[in-house]
């Protein structure tokens, strides 16, 4: 099978969040399944010289943006396999940052056009194009309405992958009709119009054949008015032809067996020894006595960081050291920094975000704190669980299933959780857990070895997605909204 990947970013060229995470890894994965996947992109202007310098012009063509033809380039990268795309309009992508610009609805309607286009341009007819979140959700829905007329585009079928509900793309009537040049038919609230305003999630839901998420829990609270961000009823109507499929992690990237203290789960003693460098790296008393707790998150109310605010004091007040590594909302960069301030011997924050610090975190980590609000998938509690690093949960989403709360009964478990949002239930978790550190070493040490034993690749994910394209071809007809 032949498939085209639709991504707004991909590891290892351009990253903001998970999304880059998923689109690096999983199609190397179905690659060696034997399906040729390719994947499409921005070539936006941070990313490094060394992959700029090593791709090669294939294409140029302009792409209609309402009344104004804009130039296209497309640029070729292979790697592993697996051919990448860059659509190249420095206009639109050489720019400081990825989103968050007055005229996103028109950088991403541009980009839609561009992977239309580009299809017949480079002679690349997929049999799917599978798409990720709403800066490609029009893709599936000019597919359907438009160019499903053209000779070639007719067979292809379209999946919609949502990452995080979240965000929608929403944007004012004009980007349908001055922009995309969409007939004004379908502004209406079966079709496009959200509110007064235009979709771009919305246009993929109806429109794509298949709408997949990023765990079977998700799929199921994506469903109910609280998680549903206002298309739970949308979600409903497409239920026969809505999929959880849990997130994997890239186990070459995140090998604790490939670091500068490798180690393993028969051995941990390079954990021990990371443990130390980053105690004596960042300025902490180096004893592996002391619990080390970390973050690495965006800091946002979604990575439920209220709750560890509520009763930070009360955490800092055990035996532990804390450090955290992320960036986010300023509200509470200013609060981690205040605890680094009142509590200079336990606590250690680093505002921004580095991945090679990131892997040092999570080697040298003993307990994992992810408490979110809602999480998708999460891809933090797989890396923390591969490297030992114990994760302590709320209860949702990917969080749901992936970490199993230690039951003393039948000794399994990989971490440990709490179900209601609430920061006492949350510190009682907490503390239930620095109990086994410190007063039961050998469960502890068995928690972590659960954890670092299960499988986190992507291989069964690529297999389940390999299994819907599959089935998406042979069916007869597209989806009609």
């Amino acid at each position: 099978m032949k498939v085209l990947f639709v991504v707004s970013e991909c590891v290892p060229f351009i990253k903001s969040g998970g999304l880059a995470d998923v689109a690096g890894a999983l199609p190397k994965e179905l690659r060696s399944l034997g399906t040729d996947v390719r994947v499409i992109l921005p070539k936006y202007g941070g990313i490094p010289q060394e992959f700029r310098s090593r791709m090669k012009r294939k294409k140029e063509f302009f792409v209609s943006v309402g009344w104004r033809n804009q130039y296209c380039g497309i640029e070729e990268y292979s790697e592993n396999g697996v051919t990448y795309y860059f659509v190249d309009n420095e206009y639109y992508f050489n720019r400081e940052r990825l989103y968050g610009y007055f005229d996103d609805g028109e950088r991403f309607s541009y980009f839609t056009r561009a992977v239309l286009e580009s299809i017949a341009v480079l002679d690349f007819y997929p049999d799917v194009i599978h798409c990720h979140d709403w800066h490609t959700g029009m893709v599936p829905f000019l597919l359907r309405s438009e160019y499903q007329e053209r000779p070639g585009y007719s067979f292809i079928r379209s999946v919609f992958t949502i990452h995080n509900l979240q965000f929608q793309g929403i944007y004012p009537k004009q980007v349908m009709t001055e922009l995309l040049a969409i007939p004004e038919k379908y502004f209406h609230h079966e079709y496009l119009e959200f509110y007064g305003n235009i979709n771009f999630m919305k246009g993929a839901l109806i429109s794509s054949d298949f709408v997949t998420t990023v765990s079977p829990t998700y799929k199921e609270e994506i469903l109910t008015p609280y998680y549903g961000e206002k298309l739970h009823n949308i979600l409903g109507q497409r239920y026969n032809q809505l999929l959880g499929i849990l997130n994997g992690i890239d186990d070459e990237v995140y090998n604790p067996d490939d670091g500068e203290f490798p180690f393993f789960s028969g051995n941990l003693q390079g954990k021990k020894q990371a443990k130390q460098h980053l105690q004596k790296s960042l300025g902490l008393e180096e004893n592996e006595g002391i619990p080390l707790v970390s973050i690495i998150s965006r800091l946002t109310n979604q990575k439920g960081l209220e709750l560890i605010r509520g009763v930070f004091h009360e955490m800092i007040q055990e035996n532990v050291q804390f450090v955290l590594l992320g960036t986010g909302d300023w509200e509470f960069e200013q609060f981690f920094r205040e605890m680094e301030w009142t509590y200079p011997e336990k606590v250690r924050v680093q505002i921004g975000f580095n991945e090679e610090l990131a892997k040092q975190i999570y080697s040298a980590s003993d307990l994992f704190l992810m408490p979110s609000k809602f999480e998708p998938c999460g891809l933090g509690q797989l890396i923390a669980m591969r490297y030992g690093a114990l994760p302590l949960v709320r209860e949702t989403g990917g969080l749901n299933d992936t970490v199993e709360s230690y039951n003393e009964e039948t000794k399994s478990g990989n971490g440990f959780s709490f179900k209601n949002f609430n920061a006492h239930d949350m510190l009682y978790t907490y503390r239930r857990a620095l109990s086994y550190f410190h007063e039961d070493p050998e469960t502890w040490n068995h928690i972590v070895r659960n954890a670092m034993n299960k499988d986190y690749s992507w291989a069964q994910s690529a297999f389940k997605y390999n299994q819907l394209y599959a089935d998406l071809v042979s069916r007869s007809e597209s989806h009609v909204f």
